[in-house]
């Protein structure tokens, strides 16, 4: 008897030894705010501006062919800085492009639609968190330049359509893409 309880207790002590660690929860994106101008200002204004994987060279929005015909927006290539949401200084410029397409241009009425994405790296759950903070964060801007925030759908892929294997196809895999709503 003493010997049964005995292995049961040592069972109970090598089941619980051997349970591995604990996931941990994701955490919340760094650097998101709700104020996307003040995100735009973070990213540039602490010295370098500069955080791994940027390149300031690359923009971090992927306008449809589409709507660049339309709007008259030269080529851009995707990137967003590696576990950031920031907009950057360098892409206020075509996101205003944009608000006044979409306003006040051609494709006036029309509706947009934002899907944010993450490279690979990371929990599942957090790169869809951080592509719709992405998303969201262009949304807020091109709003508060004057596109009715009523006509712009925002959706995250997260890290589901990366096809990165490096930091220089990582970070095009870190962008928001804009297609028409409609």
């Amino acid at each position: 008897m003493k010997t049964a309880v005995l292995a049961m207790t040592l069972a109970a002590f090598a089941c619980v030894a051997c349970g591995g660690d604990e996931k941990k929860p994701p955490t919340a994106p760094t650097g998101g705010t709700d104020d996307p101008t003040a995100n735009a200002k973070k990213a540039t204004n602490d010295g370098s501006g500069e955080k791994p994987g940027d390149n300031p060279a690359q923009s971090q929005i992927n306008i449809s062919d589409e709507i660049r015909k339309a709007c008259g927006i030269s080529d851009v290539d995707a990137h967003f800085a590696f576990n950031s949401s920031n907009i950057r200084e360098q892409d206020h410029k075509i996101l205003g492009q944009l608000a006044t397409c979409f306003t006040s241009g051609p494709l006036a009425g029309r509706e947009m639609r934002l899907v944010g994405h993450a490279d690979p790296r990371g929990e599942p759950e957090y790169n869809m968190v951080l592509g719709g903070k992405r998303a969201d964060n262009v949304k807020g801007f091109i709003a508060k330049k004057g596109m009715n925030a009523d006509k712009i759908a925002t959706t995250s892929r997260g890290e589901m359509d990366a096809t990165g294997t490096d930091e220089a196809t990582w970070s095009k895999d870190r962008r928001v893409d804009v297609v028409l709503g409609d």
